[in-house]
């Protein structure tokens, strides 16, 4: 069986994708014949290349890049239709870091033309591969919502613009960058992140290049008040170090300003929370009269 290769144009090309995909379904390739790539997995990986795929020599010799436009779709297979919830699946699917989404998504794909059953099989490896990968997506996300934070910059313009960094675990720059938005509509902002930047102007959003971590502002006057602000609302008390790894992983603290101070106040939380308990109750400066029932 000939091997082939799809070279996508970079590693969220879900339109790209969702071309080939069709264009080889109806062609009756299988998914073992074919090898997907993006541009960039072929200008990183030396082993990577657009006219050879993973395996022997010989399998390498085999492969070629995939002409969609040559592929004669089988006159006794009409185009698949697949469920409205397979395609939002794989629009979340496709911003996973995974090397291997697209051919999880082409397997899929591949299996629900050929198998309905499947449609209905919650228990199947590959779909609770799919969500399993969706949901950490999802995650990834949510933390963005949260963990992303701003500080100001002048442009060339003389204007203030917002900026921030962010190192996401998967592709999810341009996809989340509409949360942002409807929440700072009246904001010029900037977020950059390793994989790509999106800025948004007050009216348009543009989406560029990724960046490193000197691209970002260093800490302003701003900050300083904000830790100042985080230490006096600490409430140790309440300090769950556990559960806060948990919901604040600690790869993101070299981002987040509060995180210098969180091992210093954690430290300091047991005896903090013991001078609480030791001390005496306080009485109210003014007493509230209790409310009369009327009738």
């Amino acid at each position: 069986m000939a091997q082939h290769t799809v070279t996508l144009d970079h590693p969220t090309d879900w339109a790209g994708f969702r071309h080939a995909a069709r264009t080889l379904v109806q062609a009756g390739v299988p998914p073992q014949a074919v090898d997907w790539f993006t541009t960039q997995d072929v200008a990183e990986d030396l082993f990577a290349s657009p006219t050879a795929g993973f395996g022997t020599d010989a399998d390498a010799a085999a492969s070629t890049p995939l002409d969609l436009a040559a592929l004669q779709p089988r006159t006794d297979r009409p185009a698949p239709r697949v469920p409205e919830d397979f395609v939002r699946l794989c629009e979340r699917l496709v911003l996973h870091r995974n090397p291997a989404r697209f051919a999880l998504m082409y397997r899929l794909l591949w299996r629900l033309a050929h198998d309905r059953a499947l449609r209905h099989d919650p228990l199947d490896a590959d779909r609770m591969q799919a969500h399993h990968m969706v949901r950490a997506v999802a995650r990834d996300m949510h933390k963005m919502h949260a963990f992303v934070r701003f500080r100001p910059v002048t442009d060339s313009d003389g204007h203030t613009v917002q900026v921030a960094w962010f190192e996401p675990d998967h592709y999810i720059a341009e996809a989340n960058a509409g949360f942002f938005v409807r929440r700072f509509t009246q904001m010029h902002w900037a977020i950059l992140t390793p994989d790509a930047s999106v800025r948004w102007d007050g009216t348009a959003l543009h989406v560029g290049p990724g960046g490193q971590r000197s691209d970002a502002p260093p800490p302003d006057a701003g900050e300083a008040l904000w830790l100042t602000y985080y230490r006096h609302i600490f409430n140790p008390a309440r300090l769950k170090t556990t559960m806060m790894k948990k919901e604040m992983p600690t790869r993101y603290w070299r981002n987040l300003p509060e995180a210098a101070l969180i091992t210093e106040l954690s430290h300091g939380a047991h005896e903090r929370s013991g001078h609480m308990v030791e001390a005496e109750a306080s009485t109210p400066r003014k007493r509230i009269a209790p409310m009369r029932r009327h009738g």
